[in-house]
């Protein structure tokens, strides 16, 4: 039984939508139930990939509104509220219950209520007297985003700025840390499963290993286990490895221009919630959703650009072929269009023709969408000169460097002013070495292009500490580790590490190659320093460098501590895809970034630090 993050989390909306009865196919006692469904913006983003406006009334409900809205009684209707458990959202179920809005409360919270919350509840419904309005209140650990089967993100924002800000206190770093851990209980709650977790040693991703081990040993122990059914003896064999790993352990992907389908799509037209709007070819924006809905999404979203257009136009040519077959079998006209006003013939040809129309008409508009998607994905190519981007960026990582004047004529060639610093933060990163007359040409030519550079000062200074680290001993080394993570935040020393070897002959991201001798289990130097946790085994093995804890894993979960992107889900289906024996990867983030985003967050940290840019400001205008 594969882990199937989406069906199951699917599954928990809809038996919360049926008042937490259990859905079963031949009774619909409770979805002839009419209902109203109260949301925050939250807990809104968790339902909008999984559950249509369509679906929602096959289960009952009526009416859906955000919680912060004005709303009018509905009077002798149950209301399910689904809201994370905050202080204004208890504040306004206290206020929708002394009104007497709805008939009756059904409470369900996306994580574990906390207790001062839980009594702000209860004493507000006592003193309003509505208390007997409040039908149920759950918690029910749902509090994650799912995007694909495989994808998911905890939908937290600038994890990496927070985590990194050299200002930032233990308190601070201790409440991101505890809110990580929190998202990612709730989903191996909904999966039910308790993993073997493995991580990198220092920073971020044991902070979080470490706490998340706790928490599952404390809830191991507690009455209600939602791990119960996983029993207390099965091997390693059967059970998932949780790999954790932090944003600094390969910088360079949540930077780098890619030329993969789902990658661009996601980087150039920003796509959100598996939603994106584009210019339609009549003008006008058209809104699309890419999801799992989308065969052509699917079967395609990991190739190259040029490949995914040939494939639109074998697609096309396909659907017309088999619209001519139609025609010619019901004897009607040979046009390239399907109407199903020329059907006239043999009747059997007929009722083929009939059932083909709907299945024909679908797989029209699955062409058109992904043309129209691809036109406008191709203007911004061919504007900011994306292909070159990538190839570029790939062989500078490849070759750890770039012919100084192929470097600067880049830089003062087409693309975007954050086109111009991605490209310049991954020279920096790919060098071995800072080469200061070229990295001075670099920044000459950044602000002749009046791009903010505090971003590329900021991987300057982290990469000018890791320099002094590597030819320093090891002696000393920890020292200056120790000084330069008080100074500058978490984990410092891991920005460039496995740059040299980052990308081997067939290509394959640090990350992945991590995750595929984690899961094989063999002795690897790559992964020895790895520590591993088993929240079901004694508490004294844990932290170990895992020993005992040997795969083979059939089934993994991969979080990146500081935002995820769609290159890095790639890589890792494509190895689920490539193993000799079946293999499952769920990939998982604080948040899926673009590019864009990720440079903005570095940026940030540059001027935090006080490294802005020199640039004079850009002139006024629109």
């Amino acid at each position: 039984m594969a882990l199937n993050l989406r069906q199951k989390q699917t599954e928990c909306i809809i038996r919360m939508l049926n008042l937490n009865q259990p859905v079963n196919s031949t009774s619909t006692a409770n979805e002839e139930v009419y209902k109203i469904l109260i949301f925050d913006r939250f807990c809104q983003n968790i339902l909008s990939p999984l559950i249509h406006v369509k679906d929602l009334r096959k289960h009952g409900v009526t009416l859906y509104f955000l919680i912060d809205k004005d709303r009018k009684p509905v009077h002798d209707v149950p209301a399910v509220y689904f809201v994370q458990p905050s202080k204004i959202n208890i504040d306004r179920i206290v206020a929708d219950a002394s009104r007497f809005l709805y008939d009756s409360f059904y409470l369900n919270f996306s994580s574990s209520i906390p207790r001062p919350l839980l009594e702000d509840l209860a004493s507000g419904t006592l003193n309003s007297d509505s208390v007997q309005r409040i039908a149920k209140v759950h918690d029910q650990y749902l509090e994650f985003v799912t995007l694909e089967d495989n994808l998911f993100s905890l939908a937290q924002k600038s994890i990496y700025v927070q985590l990194n800000d050299p200002s930032a206190g233990d308190r601070e770093i201790e409440e991101i840390i505890e809110r990580i851990v929190s998202g990612l209980f709730s989903v191996l709650a909904t999966l039910a499963v308790v993993p073997v977790i493995r991580c990198q040693r220092g920073g971020p991703a044991e902070m979080v290993a470490s706490a998340l081990d706790q928490r599952l040993r404390d809830h191991l122990l507690s009455k209600n286990n939602l791990f119960a059914e996983g029993g207390g003896f099965a091997s390693s064999f059967q059970r998932p490895i949780l790999c954790l790993f932090d944003r600094n352990f390969e910088l360079s992907v949540g930077i780098q221009h890619d030329f993969r389908y789902r990658p661009l799509v996601h980087d150039i037209l920003g796509l959100k919630l598996n939603r994106l709007s584009v210019q339609g070819e009549k003008g006008g924006m058209k809104s699309y959703e890419l999801d799992s809905s989308d065969s052509f999404w699917v079967a395609n979203g990991s190739l190259e650009f040029p490949e995914v257009a040939v494939e639109i136009e074998t697609q096309l040519n396909k659907y017309k072929k088999d619209v001519d077959e139609v025609n010619r079998r019901t004897g009607g006209t040979d046009g390239a269009e399907f109407d199903g006003t020329n059907l006239i013939g043999n009747t059997k040809h007929l009722m083929n023709a009939v059932n083909s129309l709907p299945e024909l008409t679908e797989r029209k508009q699955i062409i058109d969408k992904h043309t129209n998607i691809a036109t406008v994905l191709l203007g911004e190519i061919k504007e900011r000169s994306l292909d070159s981007y990538a190839k570029k960026e790939n062989d500078m990582m490849a070759r750890g460097g770039i012919d100084r004047n192929e470097l600067l004529s880049v830089l003062k060639g087409k693309g975007t002013k954050t086109d111009k610093l991605r490209f310049a933060v991954i020279y920096l990163i790919s060098s071995e070495s800072i080469n200061q007359s070229e990295v001075e040409a670099v920044e000459a030519a950044l602000r002749e292009s009046e791009v903010d550079t505090s971003a590329f000062q900021y991987v300057k200074k982290i990469k000018s500490l890791n320099v002094s680290f590597s030819s320093a001993n090891s002696a000393s080394r920890s020292n200056i580790v120790d000084w330069a993570e008080k100074l500058y935040g978490q984990s410092i020393s891991a920005v460039t590490a496995g740059v040299k070897n980052l990308l081997s002959s067939d290509r394959q991201l640090a990350l992945t190659r991590t995750v595929e001798a984690l899961m094989e289990g063999k002795p690897n130097p790559e992964i020895d320093t790895f520590l591993a946790f088993d929240p079901r085994a004694p508490k004294s093995s844990s932290g170990t460098s895992g020993s005992h804890l040997k795969g083979p894993f059939k089934e993994a979960i991969v979080f990146m501590i500081g935002g995820g992107n769609y290159v890095e889900y790639g890589s890792l289906q494509e190895l689920a895809m490539n193993q000799q024996t079946v293999k499952h990867i769920i990939y998982g983030s604080t948040e899926i970034l673009t590019g864009a985003e990720f440079v903005e967050q570095l940026s940030l940290l540059g001027q935090k630090m006080g490294l802005g840019n020199v640039a004079p400001p850009p002139p006024p205008g629109p």
